[in-house]
């Protein structure tokens, strides 16, 4: 299934990966006539590039960033395990620093994608391939160059904007509506010519983890659902229209289970993925089971791997999961535990802890150790303490060396498109028809519960969309901007015994700038809020 990526991947070494740090020095090119890439082979490795380094911390660090300063993940420490100088609290509580790991090592994945992105259109604007090709994978470069810079100016609102390689000069911070305008003209001008996804399988798998029109849509459709925050004007309309756009190609439809988007074997047959991030046992990057699941039931699921107990969601998120009948509620282990059916259910046997023979229960709140911050304890009761995601399906074929999952994790897909739609529309934009169907707010959403299996909804209003975002897009990884978005940003679930208290400062919607990245380019600016 990932086979063509896979091999993308590994070729990728041929070019080494530099973020936008100590641009004071000489680039020199590492391209000498020996190794000069020549054939359409040797060009679609050093593309690989761009997708190796997106592997690489979408899934974890990145990911953390948008859900561990929110409701939906929580990585309590538990007795000093899993505190790792406080990173997790600090994200819960809104209380990063300048120098957090996170914010520091996103910021060289991100704007390492963008160099590497400029360093392969100056190598292709002097290849020796014919037009066509050239012109085909300058596209291509380009939309992952506009998904690279959504994700900083998002993450730290105010970024530098540099669209060449090498560097001649230090860049200088860019307010966001100006990276905004930026994102929003390249893809406009690249859309039309993206490649679309089809009824060919064989197409679809070379297409597969790569920009399609589709995939421009999308992205155009995130930027305009979040104008207002981004640039203070609403472009709701124009979110519709990215939707509808996307709708016209058919070939994207919701796929007849819920379960079956996250399994280990998802890829391409996939109605509904728009854009997604292959992984596999050999590209890094995906570790939902070591980090989400619980590790008491690894041989009920199949395998016999040491995993952690952190991460978990918070009570108030999961109390979301009320709808009768929603098989979304199954992707949360919660409760008295039994084995899995195989068919994304479960059985009737219960599972039973190997020492003494009582059943595996795990349990939803989260009650802190009397004046230890944010720390649960190390007891069995407190390790069970949590309710997990079983979202992305533990993969079998999981190993101890790495315990990576091979579950593909979706950026965009058809429900979120849909999601999308439904809310700029409450927001005011007209509702429109596609294919003969007037698609109200209520109409939209019902699609996606007549899919989970769930009860039909017979209204709908912004605070129930935000809801439904949570139960279909959970750990999807887009809850900060949702909850920004919505103004619940700053909304604290305080745990039981808690000793700390969430920085309210909306200048907390944004990230700093690494102090790293100051010290190192004068001609950056702290964003508000945050000392230099």
């Amino acid at each position: 299934m990932k086979r063509i990526y896979l091999i993308i991947t590994a070729l990728a070494a041929l070019v080494s990966i530099s973020g936008c740090r100590k641009l004071d020095v000489d680039v020199e090119s590492q391209y000498v006539g020996g190794n000069f890439p020549e054939t359409s082979s040797d060009y679609a490795a050093l593309l690989g590039t761009m997708y190796s380094n997106l592997s690489s911390n979408y899934a974890i660090n990145y990911w953390r960033m948008q859900e561990l300063s929110t409701d939906e993940a929580i990585i309590p420490a538990r007795d000093g395990n899993f505190d790792d100088g406080g990173q997790y609290r600090q994200c819960h509580y809104h209380t990063w620093t300048i120098d957090h790991p996170y914010v520091t090592g996103i910021w060289q994945w991100g704007f390492g994608g963008i160099n590497n992105c400029n360093r392969l259109v100056s190598v292709l604007a002097g290849s020796k391939l014919d037009d066509a090709s050239k012109t085909a994978l300058t596209l291509e470069v380009r939309a992952m160059r506009a998904l690279y810079y959504y994700f900083m100016m998002d993450t730290y609102g105010n970024v530098p904007l540099i669209t060449t390689f090498p560097v001649d000069t230090l860049p200088s911070t860019q307010p966001r509506a100006t990276v905004f305008a930026y994102i929003e003209s390249e893809l406009k001008a690249i859309a039309s010519s993206l490649p679309s996804k089809s009824n060919n399988a064989a197409t679809n798998l070379l297409q597969y983890g790569r920009p399609t029109k589709a995939m421009a849509f999308a992205l155009l459709a995130k930027l305009y659902l979040n104008s207002v925050v981004y640039t203070g004007v609403d472009r709701y309309k124009d979110v519709v229209a990215m939707a509808d756009s996307i709708q016209a190609n058919t070939n994207y439809k919701l796929d007849p289970r819920f379960r079956d988007i996250f399994l280990p074997n998802n890829g391409p047959q996939i109605n509904e993925t728009i854009f997604a991030v292959p992984y596999d046992q050999q590209i890094p990057g995906n570790q939902f089971t070591r980090f989400g699941f619980y590790y008491y039931l690894v041989q009920a699921y199949g395998f016999n791997v040491g995993l952690s107990i952190a991460m978990s969601t918070t009570p108030e998120f999961y109390d979301r999961f009320n709808i009768p009948g929603d098989a979304r509620t199954q992707t949360w282990l919660v409760g008295p535990q039994f084995y899995p059916d195989g068919a994304g259910g479960f059985t009737n046997q219960p599972v039973l802890y190997p020492d003494d023979g009582t059943q595996i229960v795990i349990y939803k709140p989260l009650i802190l150790v009397p004046g230890k911050p944010m720390d649960i304890g190390n007891t069995r009761l407190s390790q069970a303490s949590g309710v997990r995601s079983l979202k992305y399906y533990p993969d079998p074929a999981i190993t101890q060396a790495t315990r990576l999952n091979g579950n593909d994790v979706p950026v965009f897909r058809l429900a979120d498109v849909l999601l999308m739609k439904a809310e700029a529309i409450l927001r005011g934009a007209p509702a429109t028809a596609v294919n003969g169907e007037v698609q109200t707010p209520l109409v939209l959403v019902n699609k996606l519960r007549t899919r989970a299996g769930a009860q039909q909804a017979t209204s709908v209003d912004l605070q129930g969309i935000l809801d439904e975002r949570a139960r279909e897009l959970s750990w999807e990884g887009w809850r900060r901007q949702d909850l920004i978005r919505f103004g619940q940003f700053e909304k604290e679930y305080p745990l039981p015994n808690d000793n700390l208290s969430m920085n309210k400062d909306a200048t907390r919607r944004i990230y700093p700038i690494p102090i790293t990245e100051i010290r190192l380019n004068g001609n950056l600016r702290q964003n508000p809020g945050y000392p230099n």
